[in-house]
């Protein structure tokens, strides 16, 4: 079984084990999304984090996803400092499900075709993840489509593309950045288009997906710092002596596209 599969299991699990009354409440709150041709101009944003968090994101908290997620999401994990947005892993003792606390960021709203950007600076440590996607799934009362960057910290000179149609990935990419992504800003971006994908790394084209089964679905534009477990084959064994450890962003936008 793949790791996104895992993952999606362990979701669905997680919500049918919530009691009846927390479901009503949740799904009652949840922006249903729909099809990524659905898109107009006034979509469009940049989100500048210098002077905090933007009201068109929120901080994920109060729940772990579970498998190969080592991490319990909390909002204070997400901090506004010096000008950039950090989303921290570190040490977790308000809960006992899993051992470490992690950072999420995501949008409140799903957006369809277009040109996603970032301005990352991932962390550089055996064992986690600093990312940028989109993502909408069951949770949200849609099939899974996502859309990825991943720098493993494990080797920062590279980072990793993906894409899931409906659940179905298994379309990884590793790229050689030509630098050392734990030491500077960089600008990560990707264009969703109907029929294509390409991915950019400072304004650079580094590589492109075409053809027909590629994400359809909007949605969410999402951050996150995680480390893992059951997984070190993909990300090595988490090395837990330097925590906390902190994932940077100074900026998020968002352009769409008529397709």
């Amino acid at each position: 079984m793949s790791i996104r599969k895992k993952i999606l299991i362990a979701g669905v699990l997680a919500a049918m084990a919530m009691p009846a009354a927390s479901l009503i409440t949740d799904y009652a709150a949840v922006s249903y999304a729909s099809p990524a041709t659905e898109t107009q101009a006034s979509d469009a944003f940049t989100a500048d984090l210098k002077n905090g968090s933007s009201p068109i994101f929120e901080a994920s908290d109060g729940w772990t996803n579970g498998d190969p997620f080592n991490v319990f999401w909390h909002k204070e994990n997400v901090t506004f400092e010096d000008g950039t947005m950090q989303l921290i892993i570190d040490a977790d003792d308000k809960q006992s499900k899993v051992p470490y606390s992690g950072g999420e960021y995501r949008s409140k709203q799903f957006y369809g075709y277009g040109r996603y950007e970032v301005s990352m600076k991932a962390i550089k440590n055996d064992g986690c993840v600093s990312s940028f996607f989109t993502y909408t799934g069951p949770t949200d009362g849609n099939p899974w489509d996502e859309i990825d960057f991943e720098v493993l910290g494990k080797d920062t000179t590279k980072v990793q593309l993906n894409y899931f149609r409906n659940g179905v990935g298994g379309h990884e990419k590793m790229i050689d950045l030509g630098f050392d992504a734990s030491e500077d800003f960089h600008t990560y971006a990707f264009e969703w288009h109907k029929n294509a994908i390409i991915w950019y790394v400072d304004g650079k084209e580094v590589f492109r997906r075409e053809g027909e089964n590629l994400p359809c679905t909007k949605g969410k534009i999402m951050m996150n710092a995680w480390c893992g477990k059951g997984v070190d084959t993909w990300l090595k064994a988490f090395n837990d002596e330097n925590i906390p450890l902190t994932a940077e962003y100074q900026w998020i936008k968002y352009t769409p596209s008529a397709e």
